[in-house]
């Protein structure tokens, strides 16, 4: 089968690629010419087109002939709400209306959202498939993709995946709580109780490639996560001390009005220097709340099981932050 991956040299999107590779499939990957595909290179039948989401004519070329596709790619941090827009929701539209002209017979267009598409959860009980109330630019642009995907379900057989919090080898952006904990400061923010839902990296591309063949009807939506169930910001850190063999002897719970001031500064050096940043004032907001959900549907459905705890997934990806010199 030859799949379509976008965001192929991303953090996710590497994963999908590999898991597709490793089970003999042809992966057409969507990738900037800047963009890094050492390790894409690495992986048998992977073939690289150069483009991008937000390129209707490069989607098409990319489109042609694929049997089905995998769509991971996208924007976490923008310099604006516009550029969400033209890459998250616009890049989407495109895929969506290449797939009805050039992927005829497509055997699913599977679409990878994240849970800030149904925003935070009340008193840390699981919010129901059908909330949508994101409570950042991030969220709001993904759900606005959501739309798009679900408005051309009878034209297309699409899926929506809603990932809780991703990580695992190849990411970057855990990585320095990884390092802080390294170098001996553990920061927490409001003593760290806000909950949060993980996916190892790979269990999450498992499940994508597994909805491409699933018996699941079109305009199914679907939430990501591990079997380990909600887990705090502080036993999160606990978990990765554990994993480094350490105990940080620096630890700070910031008060979350501290961290919304410090947001602020973050986000005009962002507009000074016309850059992205995560720290926004509503990311900010966003770590004091709960972000919580239930995958036993999910894993009823597709037939499948998370294979890696939070515990464990943790430390393997310490260990290869080790291997690749990062810590």
């Amino acid at each position: 089968m030859r799949v379509l991956v976008t965001g192929g040299s991303g953090f996710l999107g590497s994963w999908i690629a590999e898991v597709l590779a490793r089970q003999g499939h042809e992966v057409r990957a969507l990738v900037r010419k800047t963009s890094n595909t050492t390790f894409l290179e690495s992986l048998k039948g992977v073939e690289l087109v150069y483009g991008s989401v937000e390129n209707a004519r490069s989607v098409e070329d990319a489109m042609a002939g694929v049997e089905a596709v995998v769509h991971s790619a996208g924007l976490v941090k923008a310099r604006s709400v516009a550029e969400f827009h033209d890459v998250n929701v616009q890049g989407t539209v495109n895929l969506l209306e290449s797939a009805k002209k050039r992927a005829r017979g497509l055997r699913r267009f599977v679409h990878v959202s994240s849970l800030e598409v149904s925003g935070p959860s009340r008193d840390g009980r699981a919010v129901p498939i059908s909330q949508e109330e994101p409570c950042t630019a991030y969220g709001r642009s993904k759900l606005a993709a959501e739309r798009a995907v679900l408005a051309r379900k009878d034209d297309l057989p699409v899926v929506v995946l809603r990932p809780g919090a991703i990580y695992g080898p190849r990411d970057q952006e855990i990585l320095e709580a990884f390092k802080s904990i390294a170098r001996g400061l553990m920061p927490t923010v409001a003593g760290g109780s806000a909950l949060g839902v993980f996916i190892h990296a790979r269990d999450c591309a498992e499940l994508c490639v597994r909805a491409i063949d699933a018996d699941v009807a079109t305009g199914s939506v679907y939430f990501a996560v591990d079997a380990t169930g909600p887990v705090s910001q502080a036993d999160f850190l606990a978990m990765i001390e554990a994993a480094l063999g350490t105990r940080a002897k620096i630890r700070v719970s910031l008060p979350g009005s501290l961290l919304k001031a410090v947001s602020h500064g973050v986000q005009a050096f962002g507009v000074v220097t016309n850059k992205a940043v995560m720290l926004t004032p509503e990311k900010a907001s966003m770590l004091l709340r709960d972000f919580v959900c239930d995958g036993a549907a999910t894993r009823e459905a597709f037939g499948w099981e998370p294979a890696i705890s939070l515990r464990d997934g943790v430390r393997a990806t310490a260990v290869w932050y080790r291997e690749q010199g990062l810590l």
